[in-house]
């Protein structure tokens, strides 16, 4: 299995030491805990990032109507300042 080096400062050594130990786990088993957590959060995060873009645009018409002041104008280039 692949395996990555990642440096700490001291503090953040013996913070983790001490989560370990008072969780009864390995500082490896925690901060692979860790990074699996992440890892599966911002594929959360993607795939309902993904199913609002599909939503909004199934309705963009109804948004459209519905808050007609964040519409662009036709033509317009830009924003304005």
């Amino acid at each position: 299995m692949p395996a990555l080096n990642v440096e700490f400062s001291d503090r953040e050594l013996e913070d983790l030491r001490q989560i370990a130990k008072e969780r009864g786990t390995s500082m490896k088993a925690l901060v692979r805990e860790a990074a699996a957590a992440d890892i599966a959060r911002h594929h959360a995060l993607q795939e309902g990032a993904e199913a609002f873009r599909r939503f909004f645009a199934s309705h963009a018409d109804e948004f459209a109507a519905a808050f007609p002041d964040d519409e662009p104008s036709a033509g317009r280039e830009g924003r304005a300042a």
